[in-house]
Order: C-alpha cells, then sequence, then structure tokens
C-alpha cells in the first residue's frame, strides 16, 4: 500500500492538495446603482458574473480482472511511468475479488492511465476504469472495518483467523514490513520502532525488477523477543500509511538478497556516502526537455549532452534523468534544488553514479 491519505491540503504541488471551493467577492458598493435622481431614468448596470473554482478530478482509477496473487509492485509496473501514490486491492470477506484501487499523482496521468485498458498483468488482460474520489475512500472505510472486526457476518472470521495466524507464527529475529510509502527511509523505520534498538544495516529495503522500492522491507532485531514485541506496531501508521508486519526469517531474508531484491544504496532516500557529480531527478513533467533541465540548473554550467533523460521500453519519458556536473562540489551545490518547482512538477534530486546512469541508459529506461 502506498501513501494514503495524502491527498490533503497543503502548499506542496506533489501532494495534490486542491484549494476549497471559493466564490469572488461580489460586493455590492462597487456596482449600486449612481446616488441622485437620475436613477429612476438610467438602467442599473447588470449584476457582476460569479466565478468559481473548479478543482481537477481526485487522480484515481480502477482497476477489474486483476490476478488473485497480484502485488503492489506488479501494478507499479503495469503504470511504470506514471506516480503511483497508492494501490488499494479491493477484498470481500477476506477474499481478493480482483479489483483495486490505483491513486496517480497528478489528474492528467489518469488519460495515461485508462490506455493500459485490456493490457495484460500476466496472463491476465486487466480492465482500466475512471473512479470517484468517494469509491476510494468507501473502499478504505470497509477494509479498516474488515480489518477492525466490522460486523459478526462480515469481518469478524478474517480478523480472527488473521491476527491468530501471527500469534501462532515462530519468531526467528525478522519482521518483513508491508505498506511503506515509496520514499521511506532507513531512518524512518527506526522511527518506526524507536523502542528499539536497531541499526541501518539491520533494516533491508525490497526492490523491483528495475531496483525501485516496493514498499516492503525486512527488520532484523537483537532478538525473536524484540521481534515478537515489535508485532504490537501491526497496522500503525508511518506518515498517513498504515504498516502491516509479517513474522519472518533470515532465510527469506536471504532468498531476497540472492534474487537482486533488495533496494540499491543509491535509491535509499539521500543515503548514498560517495558524493559524485551525478545527480538523478525524479518527478520531471513528461514533456520536459534538456533545455528544461538547463534552465531549471541555471546557475550551473551544463552541456546537452552531460543531460540524460531516461525512457521506458515504449520510448517514453519516465520522469526522470541523470546530469553529469562538472564537479562534485557543483553536484552538492546543486541539491539545494531539491524540491524545487520545474513547470507545475516539483523535482526530487538523489546523489547518484555514472556507473547507475550508465545502467539505466543501457535498460533503454
Amino acid at each position: 500500500m502506498f501513501y494514503r491519505g495524502k491527498y490533503i491540503d497543503s502548499g506542496d504541488a506533489r501532494e495534490m492538495g486542491f484549494k476549497r471551493q471559493r466564490l469572488m467577492d461580489q460586493g455590492s458598493s462597487y456596482y449600486g446603482a449612481p446616488p441622485g435622481p437620475s436613477y429612476m431614468y438610467n438602467t442599473p448596470p447588470p449584476p457582476p458574473p460569479v466565478y468559481s473554482y473548479v478543482p481537477p478530478p481526485f487522480p484515481v482509477v480502477r482497476l477489474r480482472g486483476l490476478p488473485f496473487d497480484c502485488a503492489e509492485s506488479e501494478i507499479a509496473d503495469f503504470f511504470h511511468g506514471l506516480d503511483i501514490v497508492d494501490v488499494l486491492f479491493v477484498r470481500k470477506g477476506g477474499k481478493f475479488t480482483g479489483e483495486a484501487y490505483c491513486v496517480l499523482g497528478y489528474p492528467l496521468q489518469m488519460d495515461f492511465a485508462l490506455q493500459k485498458n485490456r493490457q495484460n498483468i500476466g496472463r491476465r488482460y486487466v480492465e482500466v476504469f475512471r473512479s470517484r474520489k468517494e469509491e476510494y475512500y468507501k473502499a478504505i472505510a470497509n477494509e479498516v472495518f474488515d480489518a477492525q472486526g466490522g460486523s459478526p457476518r462480515r469481518g469478524a472470521p478474517r480478523a480472527r483467523s488473521y491476527d491468530e495466524s501471527k500469534d501462532l507464527a515462530e519468531y526467528k529475529g525478522v519482521l518483513r514490513l508491508r505498506g511503506l510509502p515509496f520514499n521511506a527511509s532507513k531512518e524512518d523505520i527506526m522511527d518506526f520502532f524507536k523502542d528499539f534498538v536497531l541499526s541501518e544495516e539491520k533494516i533491508h529495503m525490497i526492490a523491483n525488477s528495475e531496483g525501485r522500492p516496493t514498499g516492503e522491507a525486512f527488520v532484523e532485531f537483537a532478538s525473536p523477543e524484540d521481534s515478537r514485541a515489535a508485532m504490537a506496531k501491526d497496522r500503525m501508521t508511518l506518515g498517513y500509511r498504515y504498516i502491516e508486519l509479517f513474522p519472518s526469517s533470515h532465510e527469506e531474508l536471504e532468498e531476497s538478497a540472492s534474487r537482486g531484491r533488495l533496494l540499491p544504496k543509491s535509491y535509499e532516500g539521500k543515503e548514498l556516502t560517495e558524493l559524485t557529480s551525478v545527480l538523478r531527478m525524479r518527478g520531471l513533467p513528461f514533456s520536459a526537455g534538456k533545455d528544461d533541465i538547463i534552465e531549471f540548473f541555471q546557475n550551473f554550467t551544463l552541456l546537452e549532452d552531460s543531460i540524460h533523460i531516461t525512457y521506458n521500453y515504449e520510448g517514453r519519458p519516465t520522469g526522470e534523468a541523470f546530469v553529469e556536473f562538472a564537479s562534485m562540489d557543483d553536484a552538492k551545490a546543486a541539491l539545494a534544488k531539491d524540491r524545487m518547482t520545474l513547470g507545475s512538477r516539483y523535482i526530487e534530486l538523489f546523489p547518484s553514479s555514472v556507473e547507475e546512469m550508465n545502467e539505466a541508459i543501457s535498460r533503454g529506461r
């Protein structure tokens, strides 16, 4: 599950906050009738037009026909190149219905998402429909209702079996987390488990096939007893997302590592220890070109050949780019532009490397 609840009023353009509807002032003092007896003979001026702000639609689509073992990372891959804020799988009676809601970063991205209608995830073709904010919030309410037990008819059997399976599980000192925000860092996880002694080396973020975060992680605790005690944090929130915890093992962690499913160091927030002259940009408008990036970094000397916009396998821009600066000092200074806007989008900047840049370019991303 992604950063649910991010759709709030805010000055941050990336948090999709919409201002409340406002009517312009229609005060009568300015448009009132002129004083004096001439009012009897003159036609009063027409009332001023009423203007109102109509917010764009809530950017959510509904998917139908998903594989029953579908994961959030597969939805993110399906909508590759779009900003995925949340994925909510729909369940009834504890069983997955094959439907899900996907909240996108911007209303304009809905048109791109709808182009994926009847394309495949695995062997299943998936239908994509427009949806509404009310339907999405209702689905969230139903999920919370079921998770808390709900009525005897609907949710209680699922909730009991779900919790009992965790209570009866064997704890080996490792927990798996699900539902993390994509931008969650190891520091965020350490703060989530602030009652326990953890180090960054004991936190392992899971990546998808492209090396991007999936919203899952493994955490190694000092003892099996600590991991059992940490289960008290199950379904508590990190930011606006509630986090699910599952007992795991070192074997499952090692299997993920052997399959290359652990997040590369350069994607872990801003944790790259050795700064280079390369920065990675994320959140670019799909229409952005090299000239726009040069303008964004107008205080630095950049050539077009030092800017590498990445594309997906269909040749469409991913919203990311790599920029080679003249020196490490320039790259460090350019990080001050992190979360500043390019057009209507705020841009995230990450320390990167020549190796990561070349790998992304060679994959045709």
